[in-house]
């Protein structure tokens, strides 16, 4: 299936979901990503995720993360529309969040963290293939930041299902995650 197909045909699917349904499927996902042979990590750049798109909820997987280092790093994602561009701000418990024009929550702080010295991304996703290609929202934010990241960033993403076989309009630039996370399994590219 093409991107285009596999962003409606997975929006729906999410859609489906009853909100009791996505907090079971959250707390398998959890259980999944803390099985996971995950390494000891300094800085992590995690998402808030966009309720009305029915995203998992990474605050989990975040304070997980937190609770194994109280020491870590984290970022947040803000968007420049102007230059099309990604940053990542460093954020603490006293770091006020607003909602961009895209429905996406930014932290409002100036402490920014390059992508190169980032240990692990969250990376959103609406669908996934079996290669760890990811069909995002379509913008292409994150697989232009991603590039900038070091070839050992753990790139991770959180599906409520499992992967398509193929993407077949992937292009040159497309990122692949190192892992993805599903109520069922722990795929490793």
């Amino acid at each position: 299936m093409t991107k285009k197909e596999l962003r409606k045909l997975y929006r729906e699917k999410r859609n489906a979901l009853p909100a009791a349904e996505r907090g079971k499927l959250d707390d398998l996902l959890l259980i999944q990503f803390q099985q996971a042979a995950i390494p000891f990590i300094r800085s992590l750049f995690s998402y808030w995720p966009m309720e009305e798109q029915q995203e998992p909820n990474v605050h989990l997987f975040t304070d997980f993360m937190e609770f194994r280092n109280p020491e870590l790093k984290v970022a947040y994602p803000r968007i420049d529309q102007l230059t099309g561009t990604m940053e990542a701000v460093t954020a603490g418990t006293e770091t006020l969040f607003e909602k961009n024009s895209f429905g996406v929550y930014e932290p409002q702080g100036t402490a920014i963290t390059e992508p190169g010295n980032l240990d692990m991304v969250f990376v959103p996703l609406l669908a996934l293939d079996q290669q760890g290609y990811r069909v995002g929202y379509g913008k292409g934010f994150y697989d232009r930041f991603l590039a900038d990241c070091r070839t050992d960033c753990l790139k991770i993403g959180f599906s409520y299902f499992e992967p398509v076989g193929q993407i077949r309009d992937k292009h040159e630039f497309d990122v692949p995650l190192n892992l993805c996370i599903t109520p069922e399994s722990v795929y490793v590219f």
